[in-house]
């Protein structure tokens, strides 16, 4: 592998230069749509496969996996009428995918923020090239700062330049914020340019929530940085128990939180973020600098459907923080789901 040429390279390097379709397996097992689900038991059983693709035109539309097989056979038995359904109605749609020049970390990023154990790996035309799983990602991405590692123990005269070297690239390619335990900015732009991306192709839409804690520098101020980092700590636990399995949440900047929500318009996207705002103010952090007397936050929501290709994931973000900064004018501790 070619990591292990890259003696004197330091990560960042190594990790641009691994591409997917290095690591992928590319005997992938596919059925089309019109298939059966006795089929895809078939193949798996016979090839012992975890998982078959299903297409059209050689494009993937869905993915079928063990857990679909133990669903159904949750809903259905394991009778006939379990095996004489269509592929199409036991699988995971749309599948997501990944490009095959796309990077280790892009990849694993993705592979991590959705949960997903099964990628597969696609050309440009979207055409089925290839699988990778997320244990393939790990594994390789472990290999790299264990090789990184030796690199530095074994350059003793250079040991410490290398090691602060390494230690910032470590630092910038981290997926989670240390102090929140949620995915940081570096993470939540490579999802987020994935689900644009899959928005575009598959015409789906999905949701951007941008939160703010109100008035948090006078918090700071008064009760210093040090209970502000438990506080914000509080508003992040509370976020992520009151957001729903699929959606996605980062910390997009100091005291400002990003929640991606996939395949969701703005009116399920307007109720999510109510909900948030209205369980941070209960959750009675006291700030005595505040006007309700306990931290609050304020949000901007912006949804995109049918999206325009020369449109970009950015656009929606700026129009999510425009409608962030319309709440905080209008009184904060609220919702701007609309211009």
């Amino acid at each position: 592998m070619r990591i292990h040429r890259a003696r004197h390279r330091h990560t960042r390097e190594i990790m641009q230069e691994i591409l997917i379709e290095t690591l992928m397996t590319k005997g992938v097992y596919s059925l089309a749509q019109d298939a059966r689900l006795s089929d895809a038991i078939a193949i798996m059983k016979e090839h012992h496969c975890s998982c078959i693709i299903v297409t059209k035109d050689d494009k993937p539309i869905g993915i079928i996996t063990e857990r679909d097989i133990v669903r159904m056979v949750a809903d259905w038995g394991t009778g006939a009428d379990l095996l004489s359904k269509g592929v199409t109605e036991a699988m995971t749609s749309p599948v997501v995918t990944v490009n095959e020049k796309a990077d280790l970390l892009s990849t694993l990023v993705i592979s991590r923020a959705q949960r997903i154990r099964h990628l597969p790996v696609v050309d440009s035309d979207g055409i089925v090239t290839g699988m990778v799983t997320h244990s393939d990602l790990i594994k390789v991405y472990l290999q790299i700062f264990e090789k990184q590692r030796e690199i530095i123990d074994n350059s003793i005269a250079e040991r410490t330049a290398s090691l602060i070297k390494a230690n910032e690239e470590l630092k910038a390619m981290a997926l989670e914020d240390p102090m929140l335990g949620i995915g940081n900015r570096r993470a939540m732009e490579v999802d987020i340019q994935h689900t644009h991306t899959s928005a575009i192709r598959y015409q789906y839409p999905y949701s951007v929530i941008i939160c703010d804690l109100d008035l948090f520098k006078s918090y700071n101020d008064f009760y210093g940085h040090l209970a502000g980092d438990e506080t914000l700590k509080v508003v992040a636990r509370v976020l992520k128990a009151n957001i729903r399995g699929s959606d996605r949440l980062y910390r997009y900047g100091g005291e400002e939180f990003l929640i991606l929500l996939p395949e969701t318009e703005i009116v399920g996207a307007a109720s999510v973020a109510s909900k948030i705002v209205k369980k941070v103010k209960t959750a009675n952090c006291a700030h005595i600098k505040s006007p309700f007397r306990v931290i609050t936050i304020s949000a901007g929501v912006c949804s995109a459907s049918h999206i325009d290709a020369d449109k970009s994931w950015k656009d929606i973000v700026m129009i999510a923080d425009v409608r962030l900064y319309k709440a905080k004018e209008g009184g904060r501790n609220r919702v701007v789901a609309e211009d």
